[in-house]
């Protein structure tokens, strides 16, 4: 053997070493970020379980096993948590988006399902949603009709109480699927229906995850860095399936019907299909809707339409028969919410910034006009044969950012469909959107002591 020889394989051996030694170190990083993922989950809900607090809304007791580990969350707890936890995520999500194949997948499975079990076993965290929600199902289940009457109709309710006092005389905004899926929490205690709506959200949230894997497959992306993009994100796991809000059967439906217009083969009964799908998922929060525009431009067929229309003739049907007329009026529910405005909303963190004491009518104004143009621009460019996913995306986040009535669970819609397109763009707007968000909330960690 020639010394040159010898020399080129002492270098392949050590340019071996090198990588394995390097992939070692990725993957022992990345093991320790979503320690500290599960660490910081795991710490949120067990000081949660410690009782009512600025960050864990009054409820009963139903989860008392977990008393008595933690100390009590407050600001000083909470929001460092989730500052370091939303800096972990950005960093394993990049790692994972770097090194391909680096993360075993029955590892980032278990991960994910791990932070999900942790949300799903303590208390109702940072909004009061889940009670109101219960306190529908029981209106509904004992001849009230929802979509009329908040749940102050129902005094009686042992849940009342932990209703927000905001809440407590607004009917229901969300669509008949939503209810209907709610029901069973109607026919047992309260402690019996805040957990059927914890378990409901929990399955949910597995229908998401398993949904956004198929599709990212499908599409021809790493289902692992799909997953963890959402099932990781402590906006998703903390705010989303911590407070169990029903957007995460909005998110189901409208993965299950990007699942069946991406599947092979492509046929008019698959594009019907996915069609009547989002529309059930606009019967559950009207939001949804939006994605409709977007695939029948794509499609340019008349299945898509076809689907559409015979799943919300479906829909309003039943919700008339079962509630009248009020529970028909799908808009009536985003036209009170509209005109709010929440202290997370981008317009409020502009008009401080500005200057302003608050969001004004012209600001509304102003917004919807914005909104309106971004959603025709991205309709103009479907047509012209833009992704209708990316487009969609788009138009969610454009919800978000724009609306005057921003909750943090809100910032991820957009998110599973962000990882199955090419336009990362949308991903790195989404993640930005969050960022911002995420500083805002902590900077009082960082900002002048008083």
């Amino acid at each position: 053997m020639s010394s040159a020889t010898a020399s080129a394989d002492v270098e392949t051996e050590h340019g071996s070493l090198e990588r394995l030694g390097s992939e070692r170190l990725a993957a022992g990083l990345a093991a320790l970020l979503a320690l500290v993922l599960v660490a910081g989950a795991a710490e949120v809900v067990l000081d949660a379980a410690e009782g009512f607090s600025p960050m864990v809304p009054a409820q009963p007791a139903f989860d008392s096993w977990l008393a008595g580990i933690g100390t009590r969350l407050g600001y000083d707890q909470f929001l460092p948590t989730l500052l370091i936890s939303f800096a972990a995520y950005g960093a394993l999500a990049a790692l994972a988006h770097r090194r391909p194949g680096l993360l075993p997948a029955r590892w980032a499975v278990a991960f994910v399902a791990a932070l999900q079990l942790i949300l799903f076993a303590g208390p109702v965290l940072l909004a009061t949603d889940l009670f109101t929600n219960v306190a529908y199902a029981h209106e509904a289940v004992n001849g009230i009709n929802p979509y009329i009457h908040g749940p102050a109709a129902l005094p009686t309710f042992a849940g009342y109480h932990f209703v927000s006092p905001d809440w407590v005389r607004w009917p229901s905004p969300y669509g008949v699927v939503f209810t209907l899926v709610t029901l069973p929490a109607g026919l047992v205690s309260l402690d019996g229906g805040i957990w059927i709506l914890k378990l409901e959200g929990l399955i949910e949230s597995a229908a998401v995850l398993w949904l956004t894997w198929r599709c990212a497959r499908v599409r021809g992306f790493d289902p692992v860095l799909a997953i963890i993009v959402v099932g990781a994100n402590p906006l998703y796991t903390l705010y989303t399936l911590g407070g169990s809000h029903n957007d995460l059967l909005m998110m189901a439906f409208m993965l299950a019907g990007v699942a069946l217009l991406v599947s092979s083969p492509a046929s008019a009964g698959r594009e019907a299909g996915g069609a009547a799908t989002i529309v059930a998922g606009a019967l559950v929060k009207a939001t949804l809707g939006v994605m409709l525009p977007f695939l029948i431009a794509s499609k340019r067929r008349l299945a898509p339409i076809i689907g559409a229309v015979a799943a919300l003739a479906t829909g309003l049907a039943v919700g008339y028969a079962l509630w009248g007329s009020s529970a028909v009026n799908i808009f009536e529910g985003l036209r009170r919410e509209g005109a709010l405005v929440s202290s997370y909303s981008f317009a409020s963190q502009l008009s401080h910034l500005l200057g302003k004491p608050g969001v004004y009518p012209i600001d509304h104004t102003l917004l919807t006009i914005a909104l309106v143009l971004a959603l025709a621009y991205l309709l103009w460019r479907t047509w012209r044969g833009y992704d209708w996913i990316a487009a969609s995306g788009w138009a969610m986040l454009a919800i978000a950012v724009t609306t005057t009535w921003l909750m943090p669970w809100y910032t991820v819609w957009p998110l599973p469909l962000a990882v199955i397109t090419r336009d990362r763009r949308l991903l790195t707007a989404t993640l930005v959107i969050q960022t911002i968000w995420v500083i805002h909330q902590t900077s009082p960690l960082y900002g002048p002591v008083p």
